[in-house]
């Protein structure tokens, strides 16, 4: 049985291509994914949604093998790909549970997916599963939020206006529970979508995000085989602090930690 329960999670990636309206332009990530990517080697996204890292990191002349659970998105991500005449290899498998050819050097994953593995035995699936496709002294990278208390609170109700896809006006109304016992923030998004002023669809969905602490996260990535090269704050490499908004992790797999 799965161990993912982000696959019970994915009603925010219902439009792959409103995904990439708001997303596909964000590349802060990227620099620092390129100072450890090795060209001679295949390199491993996992949760790569629509290709927004794979794509440019496959044109700058990298091997790529692109992993998500989301059909929708892959599709997506593979239409791209074809449109900008680059060969990825993409697999649609559960992380927890990654069953490629591949020994790695450099899996990464970004976008805070690392949230979407809610309870401790999905967090060491992960992990468990990544360091199997990782050589001896290969690179994880991945991201999640800072647990900052002060974006804690226990309800937070705040609203965001947008224009989609389309070019209509879109009024999003969020309201965010976090459970301290879980660490889990449960987001509830009513929707309402305006064409000249006019209400032509109301939508709702929600997402459950994972939050783990820093000395947690230490604990997590030691017992499941890997050491910290370094952490951050943020994507720019500045130094994690109790305000940053980011955790970026970069670990090693340990030598002599595959069984």
């Amino acid at each position: 049985m799965s161990q993912n329960t982000f696959e019970r999670n994915l009603e925010k990636y219902a439009d792959p291509e409103m995904y990439d309206h708001l997303y596909e332009r964000y590349q802060k990530d990227l620099g620092l994914i390129l100072k450890w990517a090795n060209p001679d080697q295949k390199i491993l996204e996992l949760a790569c949604g629509t290709g927004r890292l794979t794509i440019p990191m496959a044109q700058r002349g990298f091997q790529m093998i692109g992993v998500d659970l989301h059909e929708g998105m892959l599709a997506r991500a593979k239409q791209k790909a074809e449109e900008q005449d680059v060969t990825i290899k993409f697999v649609h498998q559960d992380c927890t549970q990654l069953n490629i050819p591949v020994k790695s050097s450099l899996a990464f994953m970004t976008g805070n997916s690392f949230q979407h593995f809610l309870t401790n035995d999905a967090q060491d699936a992960l992990l468990q599963s990544v360091r199997k496709h990782l050589v001896d002294g290969g690179i994880f990278i991945f991201d999640s939020r800072n647990p900052a208390l002060n974006e804690l609170s226990t309800v937070d109700e705040y609203q965001e206006k947008f224009l989609d896809k389309n070019g209509n006006q879109v009024i999003e109304s969020h309201r965010d529970v976090y459970n301290h016992l879980t660490q889990i923030l449960d987001c509830q998004t009513q929707r309402q979508v305006y064409r000249n002023n006019a209400l032509i669809a109301e939508e709702q969905d929600g997402i459950s995000l994972r939050y783990s602490f820093p000395q947690e996260m230490e604990r997590l990535l030691d017992s499941n085989g890997f050491e910290i090269v370094q952490v951050y704050g943020d994507w720019d490499e500045n130094e994690l602090h109790a305000e940053s908004v980011s955790m970026v992790y970069v670990c090693r797999v340990k030598r002599g930690s595959h069984v």
